[in-house]
């Protein structure tokens, strides 16, 4: 049985799958251990392998990696470019070399998907001597949906995915293949999101520093936990929360997420010179429906695309990996 481990910013998710990547079962899981957890899993059959979503890969891991210490050196090194994400996929990975040392644990990353963008789409205004760079995030949802697409009639066309949950971001897609996406080098970028504020003024942070007097670990956490829709809305960044509220700060939360995803949305259409599909993912782009409606009637000017709502499976994903790395090996001896 291959356990696939999906350690989002707000939530764990887990699924166990066959040896062919054929799902057996999935939970969402609160505070159990790992050995709660593989006493669990482990009714359904032995575990003979582990994957994990891993947020950050870096410059250096553009497809999935068996983890052993070097691997997990250079995840941990990316926890300042994933401080939600990164220490939570790799609590359970210190966790399962205890329980279990010579399980395979297998490392697939969320920035991997975006490896094809061009370089100029990777790049930022900054001397290239300081390593700053785009990576892009949300790629084993984003190479999920493009799975999908492969027998329909947007197989080779021009798509723009938009992944809207607690994190958002958006994706467009030339043939199935990353060309751009809104997050940068880290995941705060883009569209607003529950907590954090999608593309900012980078004078806003000198500012809050320099007049607010706000230290580098209050902005830090503002701009981590204290901003996007909870900031705005001052009641959280629970969209069916909002969308219930009669408070207009909640309104305006919602106003202003949809008017960014909109905004964005125009940005990548000029980078693909067209739109041939929309698709909505995510828990808001599968489930809100009138934030969804909102987004489509915004894009009003653009005629003819096809519209479509694709439930996401990170988790199949990072089973299809690990299954697909561990026969490699295997082969290869």
């Amino acid at each position: 049985m291959i356990l696939a481990l999906n350690a989002g910013s707000s939530s764990l998710k887990v699924a166990l799958f066959d040896d062919e990547a054929r799902e057996v079962m999935r939970d969402e899981v609160g505070a159990a251990s790992i050995a709660e957890l593989f006493a669990s899993m482990e009714r359904h059959g032995p575990v003979t392998a582990l994957g994990h979503r891993i947020v950050h890969g870096g410059a250096a891991h553009t497809r999935p990696v068996r983890i052993t210490d070097q691997v997990l050196a250079e995840i941990e090194a990316l926890t300042p470019l994933a401080p939600l994400h990164q220490p939570k996929a790799v609590a359970p990975i210190h966790a399962v070399r205890k329980l279990r040392p010579d399980l395979p644990q297998v490392a697939c990353f969320d920035t991997a998907f975006h490896a094809t963008m061009p370089d100029v789409a990777k790049a930022v205004a900054l001397p290239p001597e300081l390593g700053v760079r785009r990576y892009g995030f949300h790629g084993l949802s984003y190479e999920y949906i493009a799975g999908c697409l492969a027998e329909t009639p947007l197989a080779e066309a021009r798509v723009i995915v938009a992944h809207l949950g607690s994190g958002a971001s958006l994706c467009a897609m030339r043939a199935r293949r990353s060309v751009e996406t809104t997050m940068s080098m880290t995941t705060l970028d883009g569209l607003v999101m529950a907590t954090r504020p999608g593309a900012l003024d980078a004078g806003i942070i000198l500012y809050l520093q320099q007049a607010r007097g706000l230290s580098v670990g209050e902005i830090e956490d503002l701009l981590y936990h204290h901003a996007g829709l909870s900031g705005v809305s001052g009641i959280g960044g629970d969209t069916r929360a909002l969308l219930s509220s009669d408070d207009p700060r909640a309104r305006a939360a919602l106003d202003l997420f949809v008017y960014r995803v909109v905004q964005q949305i125009g940005g990548l259409v000029a980078v693909l010179g067209g739109l041939d599909g929309l698709v909505f993912t995510g828990g808001i782009g599968e489930h809100a429906a009138p934030i969804r409606e909102r987004i489509v009637a915004g894009l009003g000017w653009l005629d003819g695309i096809d519209v479509r709502v694709i439930p996401t499976d990170e988790e199949a994903m990072i089973a299809r990996h690990t299954r697909d790395l561990l026969r490699e090996e295997n082969q290869h001896g």
